[in-house]
């Protein structure tokens, strides 16, 4: 472990170069302005993943943006570790509230980072993360020690939902064999406390269109006598959740499977602070289903949230109008047991029943992801246990996440492959809001750490 801390100290100032040049790429995938954007960065990936030691590096076609996809075989009687990232990013907005620039990265000192951290768009999610393991093949290529195969599949969709993910797996299930999939786009508990993602939410979003009049009245001419779409859907997203917070869709939670007394006990034993939580999100209360923790509600409970909601006038000064239509965004976190097709179903029924006669609905039912849980006693998550208590010097504890990676469960169906999410971001760099970034202790321990999953993995699979 001396070898790799050694390598590190030597080359920080590059490695941090080296990624801030690839979070200066605007790869936001969501905008079709940025095309030519997620080009360069999947060129600038190819070109990195070469100069670390990768063989075969290729940039591969797809239906949507380019996927980046390299190896270094040593011995096909080795095991083979396939590493998963992507090169994307989310959109910015709202910009007014960015303290610098998202895309001319900058270190910055928090109170959770002393030692400075990196602001930027992607800099955690998930550029940062990934850029770790093309580091930590430099340097096992490096002091010749990487002691088995090593594949990357690094994507361009995640952050739209991994359109085309789907269709090269299909395509390439040789190409991409292998016996681990390992994957930074998580998070642990602290700098103090390192973690195991071992399972995830599954996902289910729709967009709803909310039609009236067959364009926009007067108010004072119209108002009370029609329907009015915006009033109308306000009406209909208050009536999906009831008074405890539990969603009325009907069905919803017939085959979400329930976890036992005992495994929420030991989900209770990782450190949380419910008055640090309020704090960090400057609430004076916490808001959920009545029956379940905090924490509780965010990981192992179906969850519904609008993500937008607009219609009618919104600039500056007053415009009394009855809108013709009103829209909103709402998305489902969906747990083990749960269908992401059929709770999209549920929801979009249940939709078209709270609304009147007076006004047409229409739902766009979007590409959603199951649930997923990786066991505990698997050499994948046994090897990055070993390789966390080497760097962090303490137990790491398994936890679940909140969020969503869509594709682990495919990689499962598809290709047979159990996935490990050892992150190492923390809940409070603002993925996907203003102002994201990663610590510069974060970045330089998901590289030392790396190496050491590979190696005890190895050794793991040679018993």
């Amino acid at each position: 472990m001396n070898q790799v801390k050694d390598y590190i100290e030597k080359n920080k100032k590059r490695f941090l170069d080296e990624l801030f040049d690839l979070i200066k790429i605007p790869s936001i995938s969501a905008d079709p302005a940025h095309a030519e954007d997620m080009k360069l960065t999947a060129e600038s990936v190819k070109k990195r993943l070469e100069e670390a030691g990768a063989e075969n590096v290729e940039i591969c076609e797809t239906p949507g943006y380019p996927i980046v996809y390299g190896e270094k075989i040593i011995d096909d009687k080795l095991p083979t570790v396939l590493i998963y990232g992507h090169y994307d990013v989310q959109p910015v907005d709202p910009i007014e509230l960015w303290t610098s620039d998202p895309f001319d990265p900058i270190v910055k000192k928090t109170d959770l980072h002393p030692d400075g951290a990196i602001f930027g768009r992607g800099s955690s999610d998930d550029k940062g993360q990934m850029y770790m393991h093309v580091k930590a093949l430099e340097i096992m290529t490096n002091t010749n020690s990487l002691p088995c195969n090593i594949k990357f599949m690094i994507e361009g969709e995640e952050e739209v939902g991994s359109t085309s993910i789907g269709w090269f797996v299909e395509r390439n299930q040789e190409k991409l064999k292998n016996d681990i999939i390992l994957i930074s786009d998580t998070g642990m508990i602290s700098n103090d406390q390192p973690s195991i993602t071992t399972g995830l939410r599954g996902l289910s979003h729709i967009e709803v269109e909310v039609t009236g009049p067959n364009r926009d009245l007067h108010s004072g001419l119209y108002g009370g006598a029609v329907a009015n779409p915006i009033n109308i859907l306000s009406k209909m997203i208050s009536g999906l959740s009831d008074e405890d917070n539990v969603i009325t869709i009907p069905g919803f939670y017939d085959d979400v499977i329930e976890l036992s007394a005992d495994e929420r006990a030991e989900m209770a034993k990782a450190p949380f602070s419910l008055e640090a939580y309020k704090q960090a999100l400057d609430m004076n209360d916490v808001h959920g289903e009545k029956g379940y923790s905090t924490v509780e509600r965010a990981t192992i409970r179906p969850s519904l949230d609008v993500n937008g909601m607009w219609g009618g006038y919104t600039g500056e000064g007053t415009k009394t109008v009855i809108a013709s239509k009103a829209y909103a965004k709402i998305s489902m976190r969906l747990v083990p047991g749960q269908s992401p097709s059929k709770a999209t179903k549920q929801l979009a029924e249940h939709l078209r029943n709270l609304a009147p006669k007076s006004v047409k609905v229409e739902v766009k039912e979007n590409r959603g992801g199951d649930a997923y849980v990786t066991p505990i006693d698997n050499n994948g998550y046994l090897a990055a246990a070993m390789a966390l208590k080497d760097t962090f010097g303490v137990e790491s504890i398994p936890t679940r996440s909140g969020g969503s990676i869509p594709i682990v469960a495919l990689f499962e169906k598809e290709l047979n492959s159990k996935s490990i999410l050892i992150g190492f971001g923390l809940n409070s760099d603002a993925i996907h809001s203003p102002n994201e970034h990663f610590g510069l202790f974060n970045y330089y321990k998901g590289i030392e750490t790396i190496p050491m999953f590979f190696k005890h993995f190895v050794a793991l699979e040679s018993k």
